[in-house]
């Protein structure tokens, strides 16, 4: 399994379920067919940029960087992009993003978390994301709400 599939599962599993420790995580991926190590796990966790948010009786679990239920999903994306997004081009409906390599698809996930419904959707490599924005007249809406988040 690649390593992106692997992060992909990641991302469904803590979305998905109430993961607190790496352990869990980890027997969550082994019972998908997925061996992992803890060293793994962890380089994972830190590059899927994974944090730890209450859930009541002291107990934490790990959730994604932009949940809106930790109150920070705007200053988080902003981050995100100040700390990763390089440049930005558009033509027509699509806006294609360029970020540091390995972290696309945090960043597109993020987007997708935003449910602006005037995206369709993005689509991630390693360093690139294409976004398609519908109707094309929004794109210079996103394209100024994005350099915002990059200032």
């Amino acid at each position: 399994m690649t390593k992106v599939k692997r992060q992909m599962k990641i991302l469904e599993i803590v979305k998905r379920d109430e993961i607190e420790t790496q352990e869990e995580l980890a027997l969550q991926l082994k019972n998908e067919g997925i061996e992992v190590t803890q060293a793994t796990i962890s380089r994972d966790i830190k590059e899927l940029r994974l944090i730890k948010v209450p859930v009541g009786d002291q107990k934490y679990k790990y959730a994604l960087p932009y949940d809106k239920a930790t109150g920070n999903f705007i200053e988080v994306m902003s981050k995100m992009f100040r700390d990763f997004v390089v440049s930005m081009d558009y033509t027509e409906c699509f806006i294609v993003l360029k970020s540091l390599p390995g972290t696309a698809q945090a960043v597109a996930a993020a987007i997708d978390g935003a449910n602006w419904p005037e995206i369709i959707g993005t689509v991630a490599g390693d360093d690139n994301i294409l976004i398609i924005v519908k109707p094309k007249e929004k794109v210079e809406e996103f394209l100024e709400r994005f350099r915002r988040m990059m200032a």
